[in-house]
């Protein structure tokens, strides 16, 4: 894969048992040397909403916020949709440090730009 191209990973859903798929992947891809990001859009955001992911854990695996610290310690960026968070009506919404809130438009970019995308 060229240096400059990314696997995209979006994650539109608040189900628990769908959260694990895009972090474990994406940890994946970085382990492999392949760049990887992370987008949260729609209904997928609701599970960034205050300790929410810090309850989430399935499994063996670490909780859905120390996943999502992990990406981040791993270089992997996680995005999250402005447009989603004003859809929810979320104006003056904490959310966890390092995740970076951007436009509807930066998907398209992403897309354009990734080697692969995939959907959760």
């Amino acid at each position: 894969m060229p240096e400059d191209k990314f696997l995209l990973y979006v994650q539109t859903s608040d189900d628990p048992e769908r959260q694990y798929s895009p972090l474990v992947l994406a940890q994946t891809a970085k382990a492999m040397d392949i760049e990887a990001k992370v987008y949260y859009l729609g209904q997928g955001l609701r599970i960034l909403k205050g300790d929410t992911a810090k309850k989430i854990q399935m499994g063996n695996f670490p909780s859905i916020y120390d996943m999502q610290q992990k990406c981040m310690e791993m270089g992997i960026e996680i995005y999250v949709c402005e447009a989603s968070k004003q859809m929810l009506g979320w104006d003056k919404i904490e959310l966890a440090p390092g995740l970076k809130i951007v436009g509807a438009g930066t998907l398209n970019d992403l897309v354009l730009d990734a080697a692969g995308t995939m959907w959760f």
